[in-house]
């Protein structure tokens, strides 16, 4: 009996310490959701098993630091995933998704980032839950970004017929072979075309972000955001293409 008690404390006190779980009087376990502040973008993070740290972290630090901005409409970010269980990524860090669009209701989505995943290739693109889903967000988002092969996802989504995008350098012959129909452009970092920005991805992946917060915001908020991380920021020097 004593050590069915100390199990059910410990158990208690990992609930207690998860930020998206919370212990109720019935010792249920409640999932607790982020605070999103009114007045601000809403920016939801599509991630998943196998997600690569880089093209998760890099546009959400950018976004992120938009709340120590003042006199903007700053960022709320957050994960969303198609579970509550941990995901890993490719490097191995293991993330508690703030949502499962499986079965949460989500708050409307105003910014969706699509990072680049192990299977954005491969199996991935026969998800058809998460891929309808990104079709879903796409309806009423006022943006949709994505990075390395993410553009992938927005490709089987069929969010970029008649637009202009690229992806990993080394992955656009395949991209151009498996979507035949699509503008897929080489030597460039990032193309916004639309509401649509697609990326090269990697340590790039912080200039794509940056060029949405110059867009958003203006040049002196993009550096400014850059600044604080210490990042060398002028759109000007980075290969883009901007298509009006």
């Amino acid at each position: 009996m004593k050590k069915a008690f100390l199990l059910f404390i410990a158990i208690t006190l990992v609930g207690c310490n998860s930020k998206n779980v919370r212990v109720n009087k019935e010792n249920q376990q409640v999932k607790i959701f982020p605070k999103l502040e009114k007045g601000r973008y809403n920016v939801g993070f599509l991630i998943m098993d196998g997600t690569f740290n880089t093209e998760l972290t890099a546009p959400f630090d950018i976004f992120q630091h938009t709340v120590f901005r003042k006199n903007i409409k700053a960022m709320n970010v957050f994960t969303v995933a198609n579970t509550d269980k941990p995901i890993t990524t490719f490097e191995g860090m293991r993330i508690l998704s703030d949502y499962n669009y499986l079965k949460d209701s989500l708050p409307k989505i105003d910014v969706l980032v699509v990072p680049s995943a192990k299977h954005h290739l491969d199996s991935d693109l026969d998800d058809t839950a998460m891929i309808d889903f990104v079709k879903q967000v796409d309806k009423e988002a006022k943006y949709v970004t994505s990075h390395c092969d993410g553009a992938f996802v927005l490709a089987k989504a069929g969010l970029l017929k008649d637009k202009v995008s690229t992806t990993f350098p080394s992955d656009i012959d395949k991209m151009r072979t498996m979507f035949p129909d699509l503008d897929i452009r080489k030597n460039l970092l990032f193309v916004h075309d639309g509401k649509y920005i697609t990326s090269a991805g990697g340590a790039k992946s912080f200039e794509a972000a940056l060029y949405l917060c110059e867009f958003l915001y203006g040049k002196d908020i993009a550096k400014s955001l850059a600044g604080g991380l210490v990042i060398d920021w002028n759109v000007d020097e980075v290969p883009h293409l901007i298509v009006e």
